[in-house]
């Protein structure tokens, strides 16, 4: 299930926030910046084992990213290097955070079949970059690739509140449970967005305008 309607909901909640940064002329990429500082402690505190603070520290990063979207578009701050910047960032976060909960299934502490979460992460991550790689392809040929089942928002949650809510309770089963449904449909979710490109331009020579499908030929 999407998470528009909680987008929907989340938006009018920070509202009042977002008016006041844009009134303050906050610039976005500051908002950026702050969000991957966060997303950076996120990951320390996976290393640490500190999974609660962790999970929170995700969310944070999360909430930042959506704010500092919204005053980008909501103020004339917003650039084309903005968006670049947001983007290379997020990508950076993803890699920083899994490469923390990684360092959860790699030391002297966790038992061999801990071992095989290590693969699942690695999984998860190789996935999550290709959801955002597809969508970033797809753009450039003009097409808005939201499609599939684990786009970023998502993944932010579900890794987020499994984290700040379970921990390490139970041996850590609701994260590793977490991850290992990331391993499988984030790379589902690439699939889907390839069959969904080439649905929209399969054909379609590389010298046409995007977006157009091939006349078929008169028999």
């Amino acid at each position: 299930m999407q998470l528009a309607s909680l987008r929907r909901v989340v938006y009018a909640i920070i509202d009042p926030l977002t008016d006041w940064l844009v009134a303050r002329r906050v610039h976005p990429n500051l908002l950026t910046t702050l969000g991957f500082v966060v997303t950076i402690a996120a990951a320390l505190a996976f290393d640490q084992n500190m999974v609660h603070s962790a999970g929170f520290l995700v969310l944070l990063g999360g909430f930042f990213d959506i704010v500092d979207g919204r005053v980008a578009r909501l103020s004339d701050l917003g650039s084309k290097f903005g968006a670049f910047y947001d983007s290379t960032l997020d990508r950076i976060s993803e890699i920083v955070v899994y490469m923390g909960i990684l360092s959860l299934y790699n030391d002297y502490r966790v038992e061999l079949g801990d071992v095989g979460m290590i693969y699942l992460v690695m999984a998860a991550m190789a996935g999550s970059l290709m959801v955002s790689y597809t969508r970033a392809r797809a753009e450039i040929m003009g097409l808005d690739c939201r499609v599939g089942l684990m786009p970023r928002a998502e993944r932010v949650v579900l890794i987020g509140l499994a984290s700040l809510i379970f921990g390490e309770a139970w041996n850590g089963i609701v994260l590793k449970v977490v991850i290992g449904i990331l391993a499988v449909l984030t790379n589902i979710t690439a699939l889907q967005r390839i069959v969904w490109v080439y649905r929209e331009v399969g054909g379609v020579p590389l010298g046409s305008p995007s977006g157009t499908v091939k006349e078929e030929e008169s028999p």
